[in-house]
């Protein structure tokens, strides 16, 4: 069977779970050998047997992606491990209290920042050079929440939005040399845990959700880590600078009443 990234190395932040995790299965599925990063060394090294079991190869390396030391050393890790890096996916992030604009503490507004966007700028400016000599393809987390606005999540949705932006100038600083570098937008995707205490205990906000996707369902991790995967796949080469929605049709309009 062919497996599209066969011999590529991929660097994964917030792989302890969701998202992450899927994403890191897919990425050793498809035959690259995983670098996991997370700050939860409990979670991902449980996403690393997960790894294992299906056949794949990785490493955890313990990593705050706030932290531009952390950055730096989960990219050297990776280079001295394998001795190259060909995808990344810059998948860490936090969501913050949500809330009306002027209720946001300074703190709050700050923290979110330094994970979502900062967090993403560091990971740009220490996995790039790693890929010059190769090339290579950079998925970056955003949101729909980073193409629209979102009543409720001012942080969450500036930093998205800075996600996108930040992205699209890396992609044209770096499109001659060969690194690509994209973004995902999901709409609301399943977290067991999160998913399953809103429909318990908030029916009407799950309800809310569940009725802006017009596919008539929520999301799930795989769904998003086969889109990041087929992005830092060849067969995804002429792609870059792209914010690509993973989103059930929430961004195509409203649901039409009665559907």
């Amino acid at each position: 069977m062919h497996r599209r990234l066969e011999n590529k190395v991929a660097l994964i932040t917030g792989a302890s779970s969701g998202i992450g995790r899927a994403a890191s299965v897919a990425f050793a599925k498809e035959g690259a050998k995983v670098v996991l990063a997370s700050r939860n060394e409990e979670s991902t090294l449980q996403t690393l047997r997960m790894v294992e079991d299906c056949g794949g190869e990785g490493i955890f390396v313990k990593t705050d992606v706030s932290v531009a030391r952390d950055v730096e050393n989960v990219v050297q890790k990776t280079l001295e491990t394998y001795g190259h890096l060909d995808c990344a996916f810059n998948n860490a992030g936090i969501g913050g209290p949500p809330g009306p604009l002027f209720q946001l503490s300074e703190t709050d507004f700050q923290q979110i920042m330094d994970v979502n966007l900062k967090g993403v700028w560091l990971c740009l400016k220490y996995e790039l050079p790693a890929m010059l000599a190769n090339g290579g393809s950079i998925v970056n987390m955003s949101s729909v929440a980073g193409l629209t606005g979102s009543v409720g999540i001012a942080a969450y949705t500036a930093s998205k939005h800075g996600v996108v932006g930040l992205s699209k100038v890396a992609a044209l600083e770096y499109a001659k040399a060969k690194v690509r570098v994209n973004v995902v937008c999901p709409s609301v995707i399943d977290n067991t845990v999160i998913i399953d205490q809103v429909r318990a205990n908030y029916p009407e906000v799950y309800n809310y959700l569940l009725g802006t996707h017009p596919v008539g369902r929520i999301g799930q991790p795989e769904e998003v880590a086969n889109a990041v995967v087929w992005l830092c796949s060849d067969e995804a080469s002429f792609i870059t600078g792209v914010a690509f929605p993973v989103d059930g049709g929430t961004l195509a309009g409203p649901v039409p009443n009665g559907s």
